[in-house]
């Protein structure tokens, strides 16, 4: 037997998943996660779930993991101390940043800007300058460069970045000063160089990026390091893997040696296990929708293939690095509700109970009102989570939904909780239109997949808002993230910035450097043990008109059309987006890349068994309220449902990690898959739902 083992760290629960890559079996577990070193919640979890599965560590063929750990470290402020090296007369790049303001009310609030992870006091200059084609315009100093090194050496910075002006083109004088930080420094302290971190045209977003890589580099390598040695201790012989913002798979040394591109790992796990789910019941066209306990997350899959992005944003830093195109709002089932004395009106998050103190309901000392709890006082929820590690508190729950009840004129604690509930789901709704509609994309169009240990229960009202049919919860959704660890490839890229105007370049040149960029991007595969002719390569470039300040990535399918191709793929997607075309404007080419990507594991898919009458997995008929009024829903056990059985609402179906909610008048149906397809009983799916509302003013 072969077995994967995929483990995602949330910010409230570390889901665990174990695979037999030959039947397709799996085994899954939930614990909570530990903030305050992750790696105890990962180990114990897959402690527990190789325990339920009779096998040790020492069985495992591979581990992978999705972590939080970089993004917690920029968001709790908790990285490095880092030293910047720049060209003289650049030391203010991240003070100046960019001019922008967030928020409808920019004209008139004022907004202060975050503080840089790398400090003026901090940053020391350079005396050098390339050009922009890479020519030597002054040569590098090094005699006067040591001294200031030293200093920052003296100060106590653990982490020295290093971003010259133009390094993009020539990345010789940073090579340098890297080797001579490495004299001065000693083999402690991590040095990021730009030329290899994002080897891009723009100076700040190569500062800010190069500068975030070293700020969690510390961090990232203790914590690989640290689980690593961990697993080794346990008998693990196969090789640790973490997940990348864009969906693939990095090497444990990769991943430590260049952390900014984990800043997304958790969510991309999600919406790569959401491909592989979708793809076994049939859609390639969907939106994810990823609700845990502390946020949701959402993206757009069109052919079964994620939407990759350029930017990568966490809290108020945003950074230049390949991520799965995700949108994420402070919604969650541990998000709180409150009632601010100023407006009286009931608001849900974006602050969240999270792990500790948790919802009320968790009786672990939570007291605030929570979406969780609102879901308990609505009779949607068992009595016990993850398979009963977790026993609900339903009076605890009562309680803290009694205070927003209290707080506003909605009367009853139920009230109350419909209340939370209708908000949150408000607040997903209009992320999941950031992706579709403001992106000039019909969600009517598209399935929705749901996940996440909350996503499931909030999913079918989700589908009813957006008009996307059907809604798709897939086996195992709770642990889906840890599914999409378990289920993809490795990843690699190599970028080149060239800034040429079509006519000043040529279909030849362009060919020459895909094909120098291919060989750099597959190198790191084929180290790791892929053979070439499973690395399929994606060619891309950003494109913009002659004149314009921004770029638009495009995938280049036709290699042998050459720019002529690139041209047409560009004008398609930029009248996608805005609605016209420059045709007296030269098209420009600035950045081109290169992406590797290995096979995707074969791992055999469960095919559930055929069945009809669904009363057989039927286990109690509750109480839920819905819609301001009380009505009997049937609950069934997900184990024990079969392919074909159609289950109408309301409905409720548990199962160990998450449970699903059927509406009035919407039909469940099991997938042979395992998936559960769930639209309106009158859903015709050759006809889009009219009712999904298109503008901003409806929604």
């Amino acid at each position: 037997m072969a077995y994967r083992l995929g483990v995602d760290v949330g910010g409230t629960f570390t889901d665990v998943l174990l695979i037999d890559t030959d039947s397709g079996q799996t085994w899954r577990h939930k614990t909570a996660s530990t903030p305050a070193d992750q790696s105890e919640g990962v180990l114990r979890g897959m402690t527990a779930v190789c325990t339920d599965a009779g096998v040790g560590l020492g069985d495992l063929d591979e581990v992978l993991h999705g972590t939080t750990v970089a993004t917690n470290a920029i968001l709790e402020q908790k990285g490095a101390t880092v030293g910047l090296v720049t060209t003289k007369g650049f030391r203010q790049v991240l003070q100046i940043a960019r001019s922008f303001v967030p928020g409808g009310l920019a004209g008139w609030i004022i907004w202060p800007k975050p503080e840089p992870l790398a400090a003026l006091e901090h940053t020391v200059e350079a005396t050098e300058r390339v050009a922009t084609d890479g020519t030597i315009v002054t040569e590098l100093d090094l005699d006067d460069l040591r001294p200031r090194l030293e200093r920052l050496r003296d100060r106590g910075v653990d982490a020295l970045c290093v971003s010259l002006i133009n390094s993009f083109a020539n990345g010789d004088h940073e090579e340098r000063i890297g080797e001579l930080a490495a004299d001065v420094f000693g083999p402690d302290v991590s040095i990021s160089l730009s030329s290899r971190v994002l080897p891009e045209l723009r100076e700040y977003e190569r500062t800010v990026t190069t500068v975030a890589n070293g700020y969690v580099q510390p961090q990232v390598s203790r914590y690989v390091a640290n689980l690593a040695a961990s697993l080794a201790d346990g008998g693990l012989d196969g090789p640790l893997y973490i997940l990348r913002s864009d969906g693939g798979l990095a090497s444990a040394d990769a991943a430590t040696d260049h952390p900014v591109s984990l800043l997304l790992s958790g969510p991309a796990g999600g919406v790569t296990g959401a491909a592989w789910a979708a793809a076994g019941a049939g859609h390639d066209d969907f939106l994810t929708f990823d609700m845990g306990g502390t946020s949701t997350d959402v993206a757009l899959v069109q052919s079964g293939e994620p939407r990759i992005g350029r930017q990568t944003r966490v809290g108020d830093m945003e950074v230049r690095s390949a991520s799965v195109d995700v949108q994420t709002v402070g919604a969650g089932g541990g998000s709180i509700a409150h009632v601010p004395e100023l407006t009286r009106a009931l608001r849900v998050g974006p602050q969240s109970a999270g792990a500790d103190p948790g919802p009320a309901a968790y009786g672990t000392g939570g007291e605030h009102p929570t979406v969780t709890d609102a879901n308990v006082v609505l009779g949607y929820l068992p009595t016990e989570l993850a398979g009963g590690e977790i026993a609900l508190d339903v009076e605890a729950a009562r309680r803290a939904v009694q205070t927003i009840a209290d707080a506003t004129d909605l009367g009853s604690v139920e009230a109350a909780a419909e209340g939370i509930v209708d908000i949150v789901n408000e607040n997903m709704f209009g992320a999941l239109r950031k992706v579709s509609v403001q992106q000039g994309i019909d969600p009517r169009d598209y399935a929705l997949v749901a996940f996440g240990g909350a996503g499931p229960l909030h999913a079918n009202a989700l589908g009813r808002l957006m008009g996307s049919w059907p809604v798709i919860i897939p086996p195992s959704p709770g642990v889906l993230c840890a599914y999409g660890d378990a289920t993809t490839g490795l990843r690699d890229e190599a970028a080149q910035t060239l800034v040429r105007q079509f006519h000043q370049t040529s279909d030849d040149e362009l060919a020459e450097v895909f094909d120098r960029l291919a060989d750099q991007a597959r190198g790191t595969l084929l180290e790791e043990g892929v053979a070439a002719e499973d690395v399929e390569l994606v060619h891309s470039a950003d494109v913009r008109y002659h004149g314009q300040g921004f770029e638009i990535p495009v995938t280049v399918d036709d290699r042998d059309g050459g720019l002529d191709a690139i041209a047409t793929r560009f004008d398609t997607e930029h009248e996608r987006l805005f609605g016209f075309l420059l045709d007296g404007n030269d098209h420009e080419l600035v950045t081109v890349r290169v992406t590797a990507r290995g096979p995707r594991p074969d791992v055999a898919a469960e095919r559930l068994a055929d069945g009809d009458d669904p009363v057989v997995a039927k286990r109690a008929d509750t109480t839920i309220r819905v819609e301001g009024a009380e009505t009997t829903a049937a609950v069934y056990e997900r184990q024990g449902l079969a392919a074909g059985m159609r289950i109408e609402g309301p409905a409720i179906i548990t199962e160990m990690d998450s449970t699903t909610l059927v509406l009035p008048d919407h039909v469940a149906e099991v997938h042979a898959s395992g998936s559960l397809l769930i639209t309106p009983v009158d859903h015709d799916p050759g006809e889009a739902d009219t009712a999904a509302p298109t503008t901003d003013q409806e929604a």
